[in-house]
């Protein structure tokens, strides 16, 4: 009985915690102290996380000023690209239109120095018919170099008019048969390719 006197005495006593409590009442100093160590603790986890946060906000800050530095490059050498583009067309088409007007011009030199011939013969000859087949030929010559380079005469008399294709500059009254068809060519037109060259003054039938 001594003993459990003693013992209950020493687990009950001033040394010991108060009757029916089993941690003290933190009414002293170490339960204030384990307080403000979580507070603590916590203000820690809140800094750490800002600051995450923050690095997180300047490396997307950052990508995207180097995704609008790449796109900006991108942009200024498509610019020089289609500058030098345009440039070089322009200048192959100033070339095409000085190379082909002088290859144009080249290729009648021929019928120039037939005409000249032709003109020489007039005043050495009196053969009028040998001088009529030659000018024939030198119209026939130019006209193949002209059907070479692409140009080729309007056939127009005798066709419903084309005003698409040709000039009316006249009516004549022709009957009902010849009501819309061309019944005089004045002026002879001239396609190139497919587009007309020089459009064709006629007379129309009414």
């Amino acid at each position: 009985m001594k003993k459990k006197e003693a013992y209950n005495e020493a687990v009950n006593g001033d040394e010991g915690f108060a009757a029916g409590e089993g941690y003290p009442s933190c009414e002293g100093e170490p339960c204030a102290n384990v307080a403000d160590d979580g507070a603590a603790a916590a203000d820690t986890m809140a800094e750490d996380t800002q600051d995450a946060a923050g690095s997180g906000a300047e490396a997307e800050k950052s990508d995207a000023a180097a995704e609008a530095a790449a796109w900006k490059d991108k942009f200024l050498r498509l610019q020089a690209e289609f500058d030098n583009y345009r440039k070089r067309t322009l200048r192959e088409k100033m070339d095409l239109v000085e190379t082909g007007g002088k290859e144009v011009l080249k290729a009648m030199l021929p019928v120039r120095d037939d005409v000249e011939r032709a003109l020489a013969a007039m005043d050495k000859s009196d053969d009028i018919e040998a001088l009529r087949e030659g000018v024939r030929l030198i119209a026939q010559k130019f006209t193949e170099t002209l059907r070479q380079r692409g140009v080729t005469q309007m056939e127009a008399a005798g066709e419903p008019f084309d005003p698409d294709r040709q000039e009316a500059v006249a009516k004549f009254a022709a009957g009902e048969e010849k009501r819309g068809l061309v019944i005089d060519v004045v002026q002879t037109g001239y396609m190139l390719g497919d587009k007309v060259l020089r459009f064709a003054k006629v007379v129309v039938g009414e």
